[in-house]
């Protein structure tokens, strides 16, 4: 026995409606609605969307983006390019810039043939003194060549090394460490308690 299926199939001659004839079967109140939930839609998804990437953000970034201070960084001197006239607009900029990078700034005042100038620098560069000194930037002038200009900026002193704190001007009054003793202990046992005692605060000899 043949049994025989009816073909269903779409006459040639009709055509799937276009959103353009959906859209004029539509009264302009029913179109205005329509678009409007779309709108509405599409923005809500994507705001959603926006909220999820934020929260995601928020989650992975590290914990220094909380707003507190990074850590302070190890003690690193700058030296003072010199051939600039005044040195209160240098060392002004200067300590600006650390504000903004939360470091201490004093100006160091040191020479090549000075025994504890050379000990305390070369300590600072090797590291000896991370940790102790940790959050200063020492703007290193020379005496042979600076001293002229270090004193108009009241920067007054007989001994070096110096070590001064400036004011926000770029000036100093009076703040600073002079001299310090000879020996292989100089730097741990002279300078650096004398220079933790004046960023204290303290009066220091």
């Amino acid at each position: 026995m043949r049994v025989h299926f009816r073909r269903h199939f779409v006459p040639r001659a009709w055509k799937w409606p276009t959103l353009e004839c959906v859209l004029r079967a539509l009264n302009p109140g029913r179109l205005l609605v329509g678009a409007f939930l779309v709108l509405s839609t599409v923005t809500v998804a994507g705001c959603t969307h926006g909220t999820e990437q934020n929260r995601h953000k928020q989650a992975s970034a590290p914990a220094s983006a909380n707003g507190a201070p990074p850590s302070p960084q190890p003690p690193s001197f700058l030296r003072y390019p010199g051939q600039l006239g005044a040195i209160e607009p240098w060392v002004q900029e200067q300590v600006e810039l650390a504000d903004a990078a939360h470091l201490r700034v004093l100006v160091y005042v040191g020479a090549s043939w000075c025994e504890p100038c050379q000990k305390f620098h070369k300590a600072v560069e090797a590291g000896e003194l991370n940790g102790a000194l940790n959050g200063l930037r020492f703007l290193e002038f020379d005496q042979d060549r600076d001293a002229g200009a270090l004193k108009v900026a009241g920067y007054l002193y007989q001994y070096i090394p110096v070590l001064a704190l400036p004011d926000p001007d770029g000036r100093n009054h009076g703040r600073m460490i002079t001299g310090s003793i000879k020996g292989p202990n100089a730097v741990q046992e002279n300078l650096v308690p004398r220079l933790q005692a004046l960023l204290a605060g303290k009066t220091v000899d």
